[in-house]
């Protein structure tokens, strides 16, 4: 989102039940929310599905009135995207396929596009090191860096959608950072 005040204000909005503010929300989040369980599920057709299930399921949320203040949208939406994860895997009770960067069904860009070619390149060799690297970690590990590194949550936000205390959410991140770092060393 963009500055607090902006913030309050569309979570007014969205809070008086306004179709157009739930859009601007819609819009923000969607993308984000698409990787958080893209990330997950490894099949762009699966998170496509789902990503538009959170946003159903949000908006009656919201018509519930049980919303509490704008710190909790953010978090509400990551919150339904985890159950629906959660509730796919039980549905199919199939293996997590891994998930590629490169997979041109649902690829996604992480680049950073100030970057001059010979960074480019050596980022997406990094990129790709620590997406193969990923996929070893414990889901706990990897949806902890996906919060926080791709998505670029707060730790106190990650803590609300871990339904974890702030202290818990940064050493889970620390310990995810170290497991993903010995498997890099490793190679």
């Amino acid at each position: 989102m963009k500055g607090p005040f902006q913030n309050r204000i569309l979570f007014a909005r969205i809070k008086a039940q306004d179709q157009a503010a739930f859009a601007e929300a819609y819009d923000l989040f969607v993308d984000k929310i698409y990787r958080f369980i893209y990330y997950k599920v490894g099949a762009a057709e699966d998170a496509r599905d789902l990503t538009s299930a959170v946003f159903l399921k949000a908006w009656d949320h919201i018509r519930e009135n049980r919303l509490t203040d704008e710190k909790t949208l953010p978090s509400l939406f990551y919150k339904i995207a985890r159950n629906l994860v959660i509730d796919h895997y039980r549905k199919n009770a199939k293996t997590r396929e891994d998930v590629s960067l490169d997979d041109p069904d649902g690829a996604i860009d992480l680049a950073d596009e100030s970057q001059d070619p010979a960074g480019e390149f050596e980022l997406a060799s990094e990129l790709a090191a620590v997406n193969d690297k990923l996929s070893e970690l414990k889901d706990e590990y990897r949806e902890a860096i996906v919060l926080r590194y791709i998505d670029e949550l707060s730790i106190s936000e990650i803590a609300e959608i871990l339904d974890k205390s702030n202290g818990n959410a940064r050493i889970l991140i620390f310990r995810a950072l170290k497991s993903l770092r010995e498997l890099l060393n490793k190679d």
